[in-house]
Order: C-alpha cells, then structure tokens, then sequence
C-alpha cells in the first residue's frame, strides 16, 4: 500500500514537472520554434482546434514561423487567433502563407518574461506540494484505519518529502535554465 502511494505521488509529480516543461517552452526567447504556437486554438467549423490540426506550421528562417492552412478559407481565422494569443505576435498573410516573425525582446520585455517564468515554476512547486499533501493523507487514514503501523507512516511520509524535494530541485533547475536563456540573448 505505502509502495502504490509512493509510486503514484512519484508518477504525479513528473506530470506536474512535464506540464512545467511544457509551459516554460511557450515562453519565446527572440527564436523561432514551431512548438510556440502549440497551444493556440482556431475555431474550426465551431469547434476550437489545435493550430497544427487545420495548418502547416514551419520555420521559415530562425526568426520566423511559416502556416500555411490546409483550407483556404482559415488563413484569416488562423491570423486572428494568433493575433489574439497571449504571446504578443503579429502575424502577416502573403497569399496562402501565414508568416509569424518574432519580434526582438527588449531589456524590459525579459524582465517581464523572466516574472512570468518565475510564476510558471512557483505554480508547479505548489502542484508538487498538493501532490505531497494528498499523499500524506492517505498514509494518516490507513494509519487511522489500522492498515499499517504509525513508524510506517513515518517512514512513507519521509520518502514521500524526499519525493517533493527532488522534484522542487528538479524545478528550480529549470527555472535557472529558463531565465539564462531569457536574459542572454
């Protein structure tokens, strides 16, 4: 039982590290890469769509990205939802191709990118710390439920915040990556 509770603390708390992994990639340094535009949604027929399931997304050059739609009629679609995206692009249509430059980051605008960054990596430490609190309720109620010894409860609830130190390590790690990379452009 303490076994299943570590491994699914421990399978939860890399969840919560890829889904930190993802939203530290969405933060654009001043290059280009096609995983930018990921999580941005067209409305595809009355149904919010991934832009990579109605386009073709490319880098033209390292500075820019190149969508050209499968569909004609959802270049302008397409343009808009990009424009409207919480990345701050401004995207042009040269006949069936979406070109998407990124614009160079100034001093002030890495500052504001390095807080955003910041907030990314404090929301995934207080997910791995919800993680370890809904672990160490399960161990008190099977203590409660006379399931295991309370010495066994301790020990599980020691390997479980030697589980939620590795993973806050884990995320300061990233976060210094994140920021060296931000402000060395």
């Amino acid at each position: 039982m303490i076994a299943d509770i570590k491994s699914n603390t421990d399978t939860k708390m890399q969840k919560s590290i890829e889904a930190l992994r993802v939203n530290l990639a969405k933060v654009r340094t001043g290059r280009a890469h096609v995983g930018l535009l990921d999580h941005i949604n067209v409305d595809y027929y009355g149904a919010p769509t991934a832009i990579n399931q109605v386009a073709n997304v490319t880098l033209i050059d390292s500075r820019t990205i190149g969508v050209q739609a499968w569909e004609k009629t959802m270049i302008s679609k397409i343009e808009k939802a990009i424009r409207d995206g919480d990345l701050g692009l401004n995207p042009s249509t040269n006949g069936d191709v979406i070109r998407v430059p990124m614009p160079a980051l100034t001093e002030e605008r890495r500052k504001d990118l390095t807080k955003v960054v910041r907030n990314e990596s404090d929301d995934a430490k207080v997910a791995v710390r919800n993680i370890r609190r809904d672990a160490n309720e399960q161990l008190k109620r099977l203590v409660k439920d006379k399931d295991i010894s309370e010495d066994d409860e301790r020990r599980g609830s020691d390997d479980v915040q030697k589980l939620t130190d590795k993973y806050v390590i884990e995320i300061d790690r990233l976060l210094a990556e994140k920021e060296k990379e931000l402000m060395t452009m």
